[in-house]
């Protein structure tokens, strides 16, 4: 009884959390579900869409929406490792070095046009998003128990863009877009604009705690050793498929049934069921897939292939 009241607790939280973003988004109602799977499983988010899209007013919506620390870095190309990180200051009063906290130290990180930055920046964000914690004149600095990195890139053939590394691809959960609004949905956006933003009139609708709590609730979502097995094979199969030159790692496959406990508790169930690791199958694996050139030339896309590999990989019954 105790933990069916925690799960009906953190849905609650969900829902007022998805409700009060979805004052500011219009259409994106699938996007907002993902995000807020990535955010209560403890990963990190990829937005790669074209500008103007709302990219950085979903992020912000999120920031807004939680009574927690929230910090913007804007990624250029002379960005440093030490902007991001910190840096130790000398006082000349103590005779000693200071540390200065980067705004890498805070709850919600967004890291607006990360490909922007060049790929010795950009591994800064490696070990804070992989194990919470960064490394800074040889000493550990633990980040908050609640760190959540949503990160926005411009498709990667525009000018002025770096491809993010492999290994900081592999970081993120889940990468996710946006897309063009429906023409109806266009002319509310530009209804609600019309004086002030809705961002500006956005309230905090949930606490740190909530967040928190959520987070333990997905963990008591059962998912099945039928379903694990299923997990695993969807991500397996990518290693093999043609055209694929570096398939999805095990941390796919965490970060897959995670997600998918977090549908679970978003639908309303106890249990995980094939639909939600079905839903997440693409977002989850396909932009951590490294294609063969030759694949890419002849239009074959990492999308298509987790797409493929999910209708054929068999589902459990």
């Amino acid at each position: 009884m105790e933990a069916n009241r925690r799960i009906e607790e953190a849905a609650a939280t969900y829902e007022r959390l998805t409700a009060n973003i979805e004052k500011v988004m219009q259409g994106q109602a699938g996007t907002v579900r993902r995000m807020m799977a990535a955010l209560a499983t403890g990963g990190h988010v990829l937005l790669e869409d074209y500008p103007g899209t709302g990219k950085t007013t979903l992020a912000k919506a999120l920031a807004r929406s939680i009574d927690a620390r929230f910090t913007r870095v804007q990624f250029t190309p002379d960005l440093l490792p030490s902007d991001i990180l910190g840096v130790s200051v000398f006082d000349q009063r103590q005779q000693s070095f200071r540390f200065h906290e980067g705004p890498i130290f805070t709850n919600i990180l967004l890291a607006d046009e990360i490909n922007r930055a060049s790929p010795r920046t950009q591994s800064a964000l490696l070990e804070a998003m992989g194990e919470r914690q960064v490394s800074v004149d040889g000493e550990n600095r633990r980040l908050a128990e609640l760190f959540f990195v949503m990160a926005t890139q411009n498709p990667v053939e525009f000018r002025g863009t770096y491809p993010l590394p492999e290994a900081q691809l592999d970081r993120f959960a889940m990468q996710l877009s946006l897309g063009y609004v429906q023409p109806d949905e266009e002319v509310t956006i530009l209804t609600m604009q019309a004086r002030t933003h809705p961002l500006d009139h956005l309230e905090p609708c949930a606490s740190l705690a909530e967040v928190l709590a959520l987070r333990q609730a997905v963990q008591e979502v059962r998912i099945s050793d039928e379903l694990k097995r299923y997990v695993v094979d969807l991500v397996g199969a990518t290693r093999g498929a043609a055209g694929v030159q570096l398939g999805a790692s095990p941390r796919a496959s965490l970060a897959l049934a995670r997600a998918a406990q977090a549908l679970a508790l978003f639908d309303g169930l106890e249990f995980v069921t094939p639909d939600q690791i079905r839903e997440l199958a693409v977002p989850v694996i396909a932009h951590r897939l490294v294609m063969e050139p030759q694949a890419r030339f002849s239009g074959v896309t990492a999308r298509g292939v987790v797409a493929e590999v999910a209708r054929k990989v068999p589902v459990p019954v």
